[in-house]
């Protein structure tokens, strides 16, 4: 189990990654969030991966990613989707009350707006769409107010929690978990900012899964759990990139509670073996510097790696070239970013 705790100054949010039924491991930094890992058959670890190389404006052929420029209509078709998507973030309403260990429900729109986003990182990402589940909504549910009664995150609630509940507990151990409520919390998932992420990345990673879907959302007014495991999604894509081959929008970087240039781009891959890659982005011709660092495995793919740039930040009208060598299936693809606002 993975801990992540961000701080700012107005508020501390938190996100926890575990990795589900193959055990858990602890770190007792931690930041906001955390991400489950899997059952091991289809959504758990080694299973969960990712696909892409077939991010908007690129496509992915044999492992092979190649992104090229999308050019003016590509890039309006993703800046209307990612303003549309985004144009109604509201939470909804929670029904329940933590006095009274009442989980209740949130308003159908709250939930929607949550899988929306989950759905609008997926879709940049050339990834299926994925839907929401009754019973894991309401197990989710239970999770989030086990949470926010005793006021912390844990993956394996003690029966001595107050309002604990079976149900609950099964969704923590299966969910991404965070300190804000289900909207706000999917951005800072794929953010998944500080020292005790920065080993697996693992919230995005899931998210960003093959094997996602479908999903459970529940939330009080400051807890949410996303539940992750246990999916069938079937996608076989070779690998995902964050950002993702193609028109990539300025906004994703910063949509949340700091930068992706800081907690690191991502690849993932459950076929492609990427533990001895080199990278290399360049823009215009020129190479960036950066740094690669082997992520954890069983956080929603077999094999992940994070690249953090040094000396420089993402720019809309930059389009970056990232080629990945020392792996079975070269990986090459660009990104076009483009300011959407």
């Amino acid at each position: 189990m993975q801990r992540l705790r961000f701080s700012w100054a107005i508020a501390v949010v938190s996100l926890w990654a575990c990795t589900g039924d193959i055990g858990e491991e602890t770190d007792p930094s931690g930041s906001g969030a955390s991400s489950a890992g899997g059952d091991g058959v289809g959504a758990g670890s080694g299973s969960g991966g990712s696909g892409a190389g077939v991010g908007v404006g690129g496509s992915g052929v044999g492992g092979e990613a190649t992104g090229g420029s999308g050019g003016t209509g590509q890039a309006m078709t993703v800046c209307e989707r990612w303003n549309a998507d985004r144009a109604n973030m509201s939470e909804g309403s929670w029904s329940g009350s933590v006095g009274a260990c009442d989980a209740g429900d949130v308003t159908a729109a709250g939930r929607d707006n949550a899988l929306r986003i989950v759905n609008l990182y997926r879709w940049l990402a050339g990834q299926h769409e994925v839907t929401h589940d009754g019973t894991r909504n309401q197990k989710a549910q239970e999770c989030a107010l086990m949470m926010d009664a005793n006021n912390q995150l844990s993956h394996t609630p003690p029966t001595s929690w107050t309002c604990y509940n079976a149900d609950g507990a099964e969704a923590a151990g299966k969910s991404n978990i965070a300190t804000t409520p289900g909207v706000q919390a999917v951005d800072l998932y794929m953010l998944d900012p500080g020292a005790g992420n920065s080993a697996s990345m693992g919230h995005r990673r899931w998210i960003l899964s093959n094997s996602l879907g479908p999903v459970g959302l529940g939330t009080t007014d400051s807890y949410s759990c996303l539940w992750v495991i246990g999916g069938n999604g079937g996608s076989n894509a070779p690998f995902v990139a964050f950002p993702s081959p193609g028109v990539w929008p300025l906004q994703a970087m910063t949509a949340s509670f700091g930068s992706v240039d800081d907690t690191g781009w991502t690849i993932q891959s459950d076929s492609i073996d990427l533990g001895s890659a080199s990278v290399t982005i360049t823009d215009g011709g020129n190479s960036l510097p950066v740094t690669v660092s082997q992520l954890l495995g069983g956080y929603g793919s077999s094999y992940a790696i994070r690249i953090n740039p040094q000396g420089w930040t993402t720019a809309a009208g930059h389009t970056y070239q990232v080629s990945v060598s020392g792996v079975s299936a070269p990986i090459d693809y660009s990104v076009e970013v483009v300011d959407c606002d």
